[in-house]
């Protein structure tokens, strides 16, 4: 260690420092009533700090900043209220002020504030919401990032509502902010911000030198990260849908919130995203939190009057000391939900695009988002959507081709399952055995038709989820839709219907209408290949109300719904009708299925294994039948 040496103008300045003091306190000598009145002072001062010795540990003082003038302190009162305030940390508060210190990259413009040591506005400078306003993730003392510890002085302070002192560095090319809150000029609690020039991801450092001691490590040390997502999205009911806490932990297990509210505790959290539709605040740490508490409120009530903040999420994480000094490592991500940016850090942050669970985000992951990154590369992106509706029916047009031939088989071996329903109407158990032995002779399966619509189910889930989370569509235009991913508007109502909105959407319109008539052209023709029996005109009805129901509920639901995804039905369903119709005049000739039907019944049917039990099985329960009716 260097030794400290004093010189000429050292000396002078201690001296004229002590005639200063001493001048002042000849000025502001005591009265003897004030004399008096601070003996009695000292005297009550000396018997409470015996009390305090005597019970071994004062109960702790939660220090109030707002309490203390802050400013410069110019006198010996000042820096007494400081301390009384702030124990150690009055230091911090002698040359305290409320500047702040404002920086930009390419893709963030900061500002941090001194008090709290923590980000006061944070704007994406690349996007702007729904009005054309910039996207500010923190503005307006909407966020609060907060350490609450206790002092070995028997203090609790928040570093909320403590002073720090700011410097701006260079590293290379990146920017480094410091905010120290000091006990003194080697002893301080810091907040390191590392800040590169083309990155949405911020280094974060929460470090400590010299508080050993000062910092009261056997009382829990608690990190508050509190904040209220501003509205977005032209829709705040669906932009509230689509907002919820997502977290990483127990090594690379992930989950999320969803839009219900939520109050729950997480163990070793690796990371904890504030996810706001497409924007995304994340607090990323190398050391996993050993338990997180994690809370998540609605917030829009009535959306005529809650038009301002979409939820309010809050995060409570104990922090651990390491030899009695902060050292926790952590990054802060605040930028858009993007597949590309996220996935790009290699820190699992693509799990904040809700793709789906299971086959489904499979599919989304590795089929739809590469095929529709390509075609949006060169494509407008309606035009992407259409193309890549048709590329998705093309590929399942041989499951619709194997669901029609079905339906078709089943119609034609229709008189004859009629004929046994008619013939065995009294022995349930007769009818089952002979419709049984008419499907495997005539090489029909009525399962056939249902597989093929059970295989596309997963496709449309997948695509259900991919066209809301698709950030690429974020503002895109196209025909009368201002944004893709937001609902198309052809008019305003003067009222709100509930459920449906205060507008007419036209893409859920015209997605409805495709619904309706590939329903009755697929519901007729399962009507006309299902059996006639007893029952079968109620389940007729039923079929016949969900040809009206179904659009029904496309054109109420999907009216708030992305016009992205809605476009996609509409397409889909007109390909689908239109290759039914092919399939139907051009394809399949019923003459011909009926005629190798006939010869199917003529050739001798080998039956399995299973068949064959089946067959066993069921001649054993009609004998016990019979033979319970004897007796």
């Amino acid at each position: 260690m260097e030794e400290r040496k004093l010189d000429i103008n050292s000396i002078i300045g201690f001296i004229l420092i002590f005639g200063i003091l001493m001048y002042m306190l000849w000025q502001n000598q005591p009265t003897p009533e004030e004399l008096e009145a601070q003996e009695k002072a000292k005297q009550e001062q000396v018997e409470a700090t015996d009390n305090n010795q005597e019970k071994q540990q004062q109960a702790p003082v939660n220090a109030n900043i707002d309490e203390v003038i802050i400013g410069e302190a110019t006198d010996s009162l000042q820096f007494v209220k400081f301390q009384n305030a702030l124990g150690a940390f009055a230091y911090s508060a002698m040359n305290a002020s409320d500047e702040d210190v404002v920086f930009e990259n390419d893709l963030l413009a900061l500002k941090f504030s001194n008090k709290g040591g923590y980000l006061s506005e944070v704007m994406l400078k690349e996007f702007v919401d729904y009005n054309d306003e910039p996207i500010y993730l923190i503005k307006d003392s909407n966020a609060n990032f907060n350490i609450n510890f206790g002092t070995s002085d028997s203090r609790i302070l928040n570093t909320k509502d403590l002073y720090f002192s700011p410097s701006v560095t260079k590293s290379g090319d990146n920017t480094i902010v410091s905010m120290k809150l000091k006990v003194s000029e080697r002893k301080f609690l810091e907040y390191r911000y590392d800040i590169k020039p083309n990155d949405y991801m911020i280094g974060f450092t929460i470090r400590s030198q010299g508080l050993n001691g000062i910092i009261n490590s056997s009382q829990e040390i608690k990190l508050d990260w509190d904040l209220k997502g501003y509205r977005h999205a032209k829709s705040i009911s669906y932009e509230n849908r689509y907002t919820d806490i997502h977290y990483q932990y127990e090594g690379d297990k992930d989950d999320y919130t969803g839009a219900r509210d939520a109050d729950e505790d997480i163990k070793e959290v690796s990371w904890i995203g504030y996810k706001q539709h497409f924007f995304s605040s994340v607090l990323l740490t190398d050391t996993p939190f050993k338990t997180v508490r994690i809370k998540a409120e609605n917030l829009v009530q009535d959306e005529d009057v809650d038009t301002l903040y979409t939820k309010n999420f809050a995060s409570g994480i104990p922090l651990e000391l390491e030899g009695g000094e902060f050292n926790n490592v952590m990054d802060l991500y605040y930028g858009p939900n993007d597949y590309k940016i996220v996935t790009a850090y290699d820190r699992n942050l693509d799990e904040l695009i809700p793709f789906g669970w299971g086959i489904f985000g499979w599919i989304n992951r590795y089929v739809f988002m590469p095929l529709f990154g390509f075609l949006g590369s060169f494509l407008p992106y309606g035009i992407a959507i259409i193309v890549m509706t048709i590329l998705v029916r093309i590929v399942m047009s041989p499951v619709t081709y194997k669901s029609y031939v079905s339906q078709a088989k089943m119609k034609v071996i229709k008189p004859e399952i009629t004929e046994i329903s008619n013939k065995y109407k009294d022995n349930a158990m007769k009818k089952q055995q002979e419709t049984m032995a008419l499907y495997s002779k005539a090489g029909v399966s009525p399962m056939a038709g249902c597989l093929p619509a059970l295989m596309q189910l997963p496709v449309f889930y997948a695509l259900f989820q991919f066209f809301p989370s698709a950030f690429d569509l974020r503002q895109k235009s196209f025909l009368w839709a201002e944004d893709l991913s937001s609902y198309d508007t052809i008019a305003e109502l003067p009222f709100r219907i509930p459920l449906y909105g205060d507008h007419v959407s036209l893409f859920p319109i015209l997605a409805s209408l495709a619904i309706f008539f590939y329903m009755r052209m697929t519901t007729g023709q399962q009507m006309a290949s299902q059996p006639t029996q007893e029952g079968m005109p109620d389940m007729g009805k039923m079929m016949k109300y969900m040809i009206y129901f179904s659009p029904l509920m496309m054109l109420v639901f999907f009216n708030n719904y992305a016009s992205g995804l809605s476009l996609y039905y509409f397409i889909s369903n007109l390909i689908t009708i239109g290759i039914m119709l092919v399939i139907k005049n051009y394809i399949i000739d019923e003459d011909k299925i009926h005629a190798k039907i006939q010869e199917n019944k003529k050739k001798p049917k080998k039956e399995n294994r299973f068949q064959r039990k089946m067959k066993e099985m069921m001649e054993q329960a009609e004998k016990q039948k019979q033979s319970q009716k004897r007796r």
